[in-house]
């Protein structure tokens, strides 16, 4: 079974981060303790990163409410959510675009194609090609997976503005990085850059050191 990030896991991965890295010792300090706490269920995580693509945090979580509220308060199983009509999905502020997605993720757990228990024993790279297969899923969505579902230690979404800023901010860049330049200033961070890009997140969020 992969390692799975828990409290001990993340506190080693601070302490080594601040060893090998001393500007992002910087954002460690100012934030305060990693708090990626795994949520299991891959489905629904899967579904929630889904609604938030590509959409502001807020408007992201309005929908999302909307859809759990229509489920009392979860979201929708894969029968249910195949069952319930377009109109009714869009009312809640989705996209035909998110609809054909949550359709397609939905078919593929029905139809056994992605199960949530082998999910959590496969390898990073296994879960990458498995669910993005899925229509509408990309390695976006699988990283968000990987991170904050089944909670892996050392991932790193290169292609997430969230992080790229993070990085442009605490090193100084004069652009966003790319996600060759991001791999090699995360390179120190292995096997840990889950956590270091959790801290990058961050960084836009705290006052850094001069």
């Amino acid at each position: 079974m992969p390692e799975r990030l828990d409290r001990e896991l993340r506190e080693r991965a601070c302490r080594v981060l601040v060893r090998r890295d001393r500007r992002l010792a910087g954002v460690i300090r100012a934030a305060g303790p990693c708090r990626i706490r795994p949520q299991g269920d891959p489905y629904g995580s899967l579904i929630r990163s889904i609604i938030f693509q590509q959409l502001q945090g807020r408007a992201a979580s309005a929908i999302a409410g909307r859809l759990r509220a229509r489920y009392g308060g979860k979201y929708p199983g894969p029968e249910a959510l195949a069952a319930t009509p377009d109109r009714a999905l869009r009312a809640v502020g989705l996209s035909r675009q998110k609809i054909a997605a949550l359709r397609a993720l939905a078919e593929a757990f029905s139809a056994g194609s992605l199960n949530g228990r082998r999910l959590f024993r496969m390898e990073d790279s296994e879960v990458v090609e498995a669910v993005t297969q899925v229509r509408g899923i990309g390695e976006w969505t699988a990283h968000m997976l990987l991170i904050f579902s089944l909670g892996r230690p050392d991932v790193l979404p290169v292609g997430d503005y969230g992080i790229r800023r993070g990085a442009q901010r605490v090193y100084g860049l004069r652009e966003l990085p790319k996600p060759v330049g991001l791999e090699r200033l995360a390179e120190p961070w292995r096997p840990y850059r889950s956590v270091g890009a959790w801290y990058l997140w961050r960084a836009t969020e705290v006052e850094l050191p001069v």
